[in-house]
């Protein structure tokens, strides 16, 4: 939801984004006063809706000004602008029985505007009409709408079934803000804005007598230029710690920069409830630190040795498909990702396929109405399939491995632009050789700021 109010507020009538509220998650409901000083337009505010991926169904609208006729029609003229809205609906006559030239009223009505260009106009389909009050008053609430204050041009405007945005994509819902921790989201954060997700991985490994520990930080900071286009780039930096029973050691650097772009080709969106699929391509360079400790270090084979560094390669494509679909609390999504890996100074693991699915449900809050406070469980899964590794141009035996784990998970939506999270990657198949490290736990903590 976070994404709608983002969209709103960049209309030039628009308040504060903190000043547009969303009073109904599941209905799409929201409120805003409008900027005294601008004239407000309906097509624009449906036409920036669209922009970001959401469909404006119908609107409501409040006008205090005075009443004048244009021709044979009524006209409502506001007092902080002087925009002329014109006044109609099928209950306008028996509403305007009484009505004088000149009278200064509050009006509320759907809201449409007819026309293009020179030729556009706001429309008023007329509801109730009262006399306005002669002194301003404070705008205030009743349930979820706000009254209107004279003081204001048009003092709030209803958006009645907003398309809403699945729990999942709150990324933008709240947040997907939210997304799934291990699993790639289709969801695209906030159009025209962003996201930046640092996130701690704590990693034990080991073979044999080798055990190593692993403090992994991945920064990633996205972009969201269009409704369909996401840019992101991932920066690892990755501490690695080993003891072999005899010798011990550690290493810190820096691991490979991905480049990430994504295209989300597909979304249909109902009543609290969202479809989504998206392709992601990425190329990770060779920027990590690739030295690798000595046999006098570790006593373990070379292509062992160099599993220590922070890379698995060098220049590496990443194709990547992902689908979502959520419909009242539950979430489900699911993606699919290749990574052809190329040798950097005669080393790389093998090329690897991953699955990954994801199970959400939207705990809290019990009564869901407004966006904000959601605690989300999260079971995920992963299998990953590695081909054999090279080392000096020549394939490693024992290299290659199948591989399953599940992450149970917790997400929390703090704020609609704030989200915690945490997971824990279990192995239930580890089918792996001789040569490759084998991860016994993979603990992750991570945020999201949206903005």
């Amino acid at each position: 939801m976070y994404n709608i109010q983002k969209a709103v507020s960049r209309l030039n009538y628009a308040p504060k984004l903190k000043e547009i509220e969303i009073t109904d998650i599941k209905k799409g409901l929201g409120v805003f006063t409008p900027k005294p000083d601008k004239p407000v337009s309906f097509a624009a505010l449906k036409e920036t809706l669209k922009k970001a991926g959401y469909a404006l169904d119908t609107a409501d609208i409040t006008v205090v000004g005075v009443l004048e006729r244009d021709g044979k029609n009524w006209v409502l003229v506001s007092d902080m602008t002087k925009q002329r809205f014109s006044l109609a609906g099928e209950n306008l006559a028996k509403v305007m029985a009484d009505a004088a030239l000149g009278t200064r009223v509050e009006v509320t009505g759907g809201w449409q505007t007819t026309g293009t260009g020179a030729t556009a106009r706001e429309v008023v389909s007329v509801e109730t009409m009262k006399k306005a009050e002669d002194a301003p008053k404070v705008a205030s609430f009743i349930t979820s709408d706000v009254l209107p204050s004279p003081a204001m041009d048009a003092s709030h405007a209803r958006l009645k079934s907003v398309t809403t945005v699945a729990p999942a994509e709150m990324n933008s819902v709240v947040t997907k803000a939210l997304a799934p921790i291990r699993t790639t989201s289709p969801g695209l954060t906030v159009y025209k804005g962003g996201a930046v997700t640092p996130r701690l991985y704590f990693i034990r490994q080991r073979l044999g007598g080798l055990e190593v520990n692993r403090q992994l930080l991945d920064l990633s900071l996205s972009y969201t230029p269009t409704p369909r286009l996401q840019l992101a780039v991932e920066v690892p930096v990755s501490r690695t710690a080993f003891d072999d029973g005899v010798n011990s050691g550690s290493g810190t650097g820096l691991g490979n920069i991905t480049l990430w772009g994504k295209y989300r080709f597909f979304r249909k969106v109902k009543t609290y409830g969202d479809r989504q699929a998206a392709v992601r391509v990425g190329l990770e360079l060779p920027t990590g630190q690739k030295s690798a400790p000595t046999e006098q270090e570790v006593n373990a084979p070379a292509f062992i040795r160099q599993q220590l560094t922070p890379i698995s390669g060098g220049l590496s494509p990443h194709f990547d498909l992902a689908f979502s679909q959520a419909g009242g609390r539950f979430i489900f999504g699911g993606n699919v990702e290749g990574i052809l890996r190329s040798e950097r100074d005669g080393f790389r693991m093998g090329n690897e396929v991953r699955v990954n699915t994801d199970l959400e449900y939207v705990l809290l809050p019990r009564e869901y109405q407004a966006p904000g406070n959601e605690l989300f469980v999260i079971l995920e899964s992963t299998f990953v399939q590695k081909g054999r590794g090279r080392l000096n141009g020549a394939v490693v035996e024992g290299s290659k491995s199948t591989e399953f784990y599940l992450a149970p998970g917790l997400q929390y939506a703090a704020d609609p632009q704030f989200v915690i999270e945490g997971s824990v990657q279990l192995p239930v198949i580890r089918n792996t050789g001789p040569m490759v490290l084998r991860n016994t736990v993979n603990v992750l903590l991570g945020m999201k700021y949206l903005f």
